[in-house]
């Protein structure tokens, strides 16, 4: 305010210096007589003959204004130019008439005394210039609001216990198109996504979603997806976006459900309490965020044990929670949803594997007249699958995980290798190989863990994983480094750790006996499943990625039914 108050001083300064200058001889006069080279003061006769000749000359300048003569000397306020901006106008209770509020400044001026400006409304060039100001900050304001909501991404995936994903709030605050006010930001912490690499699929999807969107960030509904598996609980909450879906909360604990399963059919005690204790966590998640869409499976360990049907009847009474008992073909299913984002867009064809705790799945993906199919439509070009009742957790019971000597592993590789037999359409799936046009993607523990430590990562992290493109002979060369490190090494490994010290070596050996079969020259690693995979399908059957056709959004009203 210091520095305002400053300017408008000087302003009203030069403003007085302008009018004395035009006020004629009068003031001339007297600043002659007040500035004698003498020294003397002038004398009280001198003071009033000079205001007596300065209000005659000031009268006679009037006269000569109304009669329309021009004086060479006086200039006429109201002919003068506005030369600067927000020049204030007379108050609308003030002197009306421009000459006489110039004489009543003179003749203030002549007295020895400041006469005040008047106050008023500025000028139209004031306003306009004040509105131009207005405009270009609340452009500036929208740019940046929406160049940061453009730059979101597509889902993204919690890690492992340890490498949890960053937090931040989504933007919702992009200006409304008719100017009108934002609206408020919702409160609390949600999780940034994480970047995925960017692959383009039919008529404008992106990484397998489309790229229209239904709702505001801030009010599009949630959803949840969970998976109870054989070795872990896993939750993912998300929000729709115009490129998939924004991860709001995750949630994932190694509890090992189906520990000895292989060998008794039956869910033990300790892994059903760890698995409940598990599961009420995920209800707290989802009764916190308030999701209004979920699905909840439990895979291989509920669908191999005798008593896998009560334990979910258990589940649901201790903690409210439905959950399902999908089938292999579902899970298979659910996997390539969740991954075909990853697809090579020139590839012909794809061999996906998801290793679980004790279940793996092979799909095989006939691309070759996809026509330009991307994304989550590659699911219709599922030409295969097979389910093996080999996992990490029943392969290490029958076989040891903890020290596992050269014999062992090939031990294990043999046990996996002869379900592989049963595989449909196997000689085709290898003259497709041989085209060259064929790489493997791999969805699982197993196949990270590989990629952290070929990357030599002090602490896992996603971010780098999720993607990473490995060579045959890399792949190779880690699982050997794998099987030669003992199991205390394994344990410090910072990209295993001790939860899976003693599983890593199974899914070696299952991925192992996949590669002796169909050997292709690439893999592409993907830290992402069958929780991206749920919640694809619901949105998809939601219809909030409807593509926009004659103004309109198809599933705009009710939810498609699949």
């Amino acid at each position: 305010m210091s520095g305002q108050n400053a300017a408008l001083n000087e302003r009203k300064g030069r403003n007085r210096r302008r009018r004395k200058n035009r006020s004629g001889q009068g003031s001339g006069a007297q600043g002659r007589e007040g500035n004698r080279p003498d020294g003397q003061a002038p004398s009280s006769g001198s003071d009033a003959t000079s205001v007596s000749q300065a209000a005659g000359q000031t009268r006679q300048a009037d006269a000569n204004t109304a009669n329309g003569i021009k004086d060479a000397g006086t200039v006429n306020p109201s002919n003068r130019k506005k030369k600067r901006r927000g020049r204030r106008r007379p108050a609308q209770g003030g002197t009306a008439n421009p000459e006489a509020q110039t004489n009543a400044h003179m003749n203030a001026a002549i007295a020895g005394k400041d006469a005040p400006l008047s106050e008023g409304a500025p000028s139209a060039k004031g306003k306009k210039a004040a509105n131009r100001r207005g405009r270009k900050r609340w452009q500036a304001k929208k740019n940046r609001g929406q160049d940061a909501h453009t730059d979101q991404e597509t889902p993204a995936v919690e890690t492992e216990t340890g490498a949890d994903p960053q937090l931040s709030r989504p933007l919702n605050g992009v200006p409304k198109p008719d100017g009108g006010p934002r609206p408020p930001e919702p409160s609390g912490r949600e999780q940034q996504p994480i970047r995925r690499p960017r692959t383009r699929g039919p008529e404008g999807l992106r990484n397998g979603h489309r790229r229209h969107p239904v709702h505001a960030s801030g009010n599009a509904p949630l959803y949840a997806a969970l998976d109870l598996g054989t070795n872990n609980c896993r939750l993912l909450i998300a929000r729709p976006e115009e490129r998939g879906f924004r991860v709001v909360d995750a949630y994932s604990r190694i509890v090992r459900l189906g520990e000895g399963v292989g060998a008794h059919r039956r869910l033990g005690d300790a892994a059903m309490d760890r698995a409940i204790d598990a599961l009420a966590q995920c209800h707290r998640k989802l009764a916190e965020r308030g999701v209004e869409r979920s699905r909840l499976i439990a895979t291989e360990a509920c669908r191999a044990a005798e008593n896998g049907a009560d334990f979910i009847s258990r589940v649901q009474a201790e903690t409210g929670l439905a959950l399902e008992i999908v089938n292999r073909e579902t899970e298979a299913r659910l996997a390539v949803a969740g991954c075909a984002s990853l697809v090579d867009h020139d590839a012909d064809g794809v061999i996906l594997f998801d290793i679980g705790g004790g279940s793996s799945e092979i799909v095989w993906l006939d691309l070759r007249n996809r026509c330009g199919a991307r994304g989550y439509a590659l699911t219709r070009f599922i030409r295969s699958w097979i389910s093996l009742p080999v996992g990490v957790v029943n392969l290490a019971e029958r076989h040891g995980g903890v020290h596992v000597t050269p014999d062992i592993f090939e031990a294990m590789v043999d046990d996996a290798a002869d379900h592989l037999a049963e595989f449909n359409l196997a000689d085709d799936l290898s003259e497709a190989i041989s085209s060259g046009k064929v790489h493997m993607l791999g969805t699982s523990g197993t196949v990270t863990t590989l990629a952290g430590v070929h990357l030599g990562l002090r602490r896992y992290d996603r971010r780098r994983v999720d993607g990473t493109w490995l060579e045959d002979t890399q792949v190779g060369g880690m699982i050997d480094q794998l099987r030669d490190m003992p199991y205390e090494a394994r344990v410090s490994n910072p990209c295993i750790g001790e939860d899976r010290a003693d599983l890593v070596l199974a899914g070696c050996a299952i991925l192992e006996a996949i590669r002796r079969r169909w050997s292709c020259p690439r893999l592409r690693v993907a830290d992402r499943g069958l929780r991206e995979g749920i919640l694809t399908e619901l949105m998809a059957a939601d219809g909030v990625w409807a593509r926009k056709k004659n103004g309109s959004r198809q599933g705009r009203g009710r939810p498609r039914n699949r």
